[in-house]
């Protein structure tokens, strides 16, 4: 009998795939590395079938081996990418350029501008919930219309990275209701539904693909894609999610009050809720369940920064051990890494300051400093950056009962540490961090009702928790206020440095 969960995850930088049982053991896991095109300053792009479609089939490949795993052994599929993500696809569904990525990508500034002036914050808060950011599709469809209009005179469907793969999967045109809330204004927060009652012109209804729940079935495996993945026709497939909600949900954040910050390439947030707190300075999303909301916010470089410092200065240590020495040299640096403070936007910085002319600045460097305190500085300025979105959703009134750290950066503790410090906040850690692919599994099990729904609590209770250290409450206080001076004494400057 078929019994076995796949869930896929493409990320930023790698993706992920793993069987699991519908008890949660885990039978099989595989990882696919891949990189991100940056073409120009300010963009980020991914090749939709040589990149997320070719990891699908090569994370199919090693985990379906026609051996100890057929095909007929997998119960159900859900896929969960990057995203919100821009791409659009022809009449016969080709991709007609590279994906537009999530809000590291900030090409579509001017048409921010644009369409905030045009249609009025305030008003595309009440209709979105939430103000025109880099996360937004909304803008960046405006600057494919205007800079590549053959491009669009050939869309058919505009699609993101998951519901892309979903599409590949089925042949249906389906997105998740979360993903979808950041296609403002073409959709409305409180019904979740599109509705272009701003967004006239900006692109019309039958471009976008019909709305759905993450753990209700998008379709089935089609015939091509069971000759091209090894799965079998007419296996159920969900219709996913974005990859930072499937990780929140692979650690239990699914009760309203559950925060889940995710460490990876970019730091992520999702806080569940039973109604919304719209606010211009985070995202407010459908969650991933009927009538559950998400409060989310992220920071653009933070994994990606840790892995740019690794690239750039740290190429005589061993690649396997890398990171570890660099934690442990940050160890050796005490709180405050000895006067030096930095601001880490070194792609323009998301929430909850939403400035995609925001640079890196390092200040506070003398000749005493060396690699150790740089790195250090690197943490702990990710980590302040962390306060100032916990510290706005407290400020918003959404409540935050339980913080779970999820992703690459939380299976060393000294990063989660400092952020403890820095915040003032406990943190816990599930036993399970293989991810979102594992909250994927999870979908799948929904999608065929093959788990009950909460069980994922049973899947994966906390292990470990993290307490802040009191005694460093002060010194982080102060360089949290510094934190936050600095970035308003050198806006200006380095907003005009950008633009040299």
């Amino acid at each position: 009998m078929s019994e076995l969960l796949l869930g896929i995850d493409v990320g930023t930088y790698s993706s992920k795939g793993v069987l699991v049982r519908p008890d949660g053991t885990i039978v099989k896991s595989a990882t696919v590395p891949h990189t991100m095109d940056i073409p120009y300053p300010g963009w980020a792009e991914q090749d939709a079938d040589g990149v997320w479609w070719n990891d699908v089939l090569e994370l199919c490949r090693e985990l379906i081996d026609g051996d100890s795993v057929r095909g007929s052994d997998i119960a159900a599929v859900a896929v969960s990418a990057i995203g919100p993500c821009l791409l659009p696809l022809d009449s016969a569904g080709r991709p007609l350029r590279k994906g537009i990525l999530y809000g590291v990508d900030t090409r579509a500034v001017s048409e921010i501008a644009e369409l905030t002036e045009r249609l009025g914050e305030d008003a595309v808060i009440r209709h979105s919930g939430m103000a025109f950011t880099s996360q937004a599709i909304g803008p960046k469809i405006r600057w494919l219309q205007r800079h590549e209009p053959e491009v669009w005179a050939a869309t058919h469907k505009l699609h993101t990275a998951s519901s892309y793969l979903v599409y590949r999967l089925t042949g249906e045109h389906v997105m998740d209701r979360h993903t979808a809330s950041h296609y403002m204004p073409l959709i409305d927060i409180h019904s979740l539904e599109w509705n272009d009652a701003l967004g006239s012109g900006l692109a019309e209804r039958d471009l976008l693909p019909r709305l759905g729940w993450s753990d209700e079935q998008a379709g089935v495996i089609s015939a091509a894609a069971a000759e091209a993945t090894g799965l079998a026709a007419g296996t159920p497939v969900a219709v996913g999610a974005v990859d930072a909600l499937s990780e929140a949900i692979s650690a239990g954040v699914t009760r309203p009050g559950d925060l889940m910050i995710m460490y990876g390439s970019t730091t992520f947030f999702i806080l569940i809720e039973d109604e919304p707190h719209p606010d211009p300075r985070v995202w407010t999303t459908a969650g991933a369940f009927e009538g559950q909301y998400a409060l989310a916010a992220g920071m653009s470089t933070t994994g990606s920064l840790t892995r740019w410092f690794r690239d750039h200065f740290a190429r005589d240590l061993p690649e396997d051990s890398a990171y570890q020495e660099l934690f442990d040299g940050a160890q050796r640096v005490p709180p405050g890494a000895e006067g030096l403070l930095l601001l880490p936007y070194f792609s323009g910085e998301r929430t909850p300051i939403n400035d995609p002319l925001a640079k890196g600045v390092l200040a506070g460097l003398t000749l005493a400093h060396g690699r150790d305190h740089l790195y250090r500085s690197v943490l702990e300025g990710v980590a302040l950056g962390i306060r100032h979105n916990l510290d706005t959703f407290q400020a918003i009134g959404a409540p935050i009962d339980r913080i779970m750290a999820v992703g690459g950066g939380a299976q060393s503790e000294t990063w989660p540490q400092i952020v403890s410090d820095a915040s003032h906040a406990r943190q816990h850690i599930p036993g399970i961090t293989l991810g979102a692919s594992y909250g994927d599994a999870y979908l799948a099990g929904l999608c065929a009702g093959l788990v009950e729904p909460g069980s994922i609590h049973a899947w994966n209770p906390p292990q470990t928790s993290l307490q802040p250290n009191e005694e460093y409450y002060s010194l982080y206080d102060q360089r949290y206020r510094q934190y936050q001076a600095l970035y308003r004494a050198t806006r200006d400057i380095v907003h005009g440095l950008g633009a040299n």
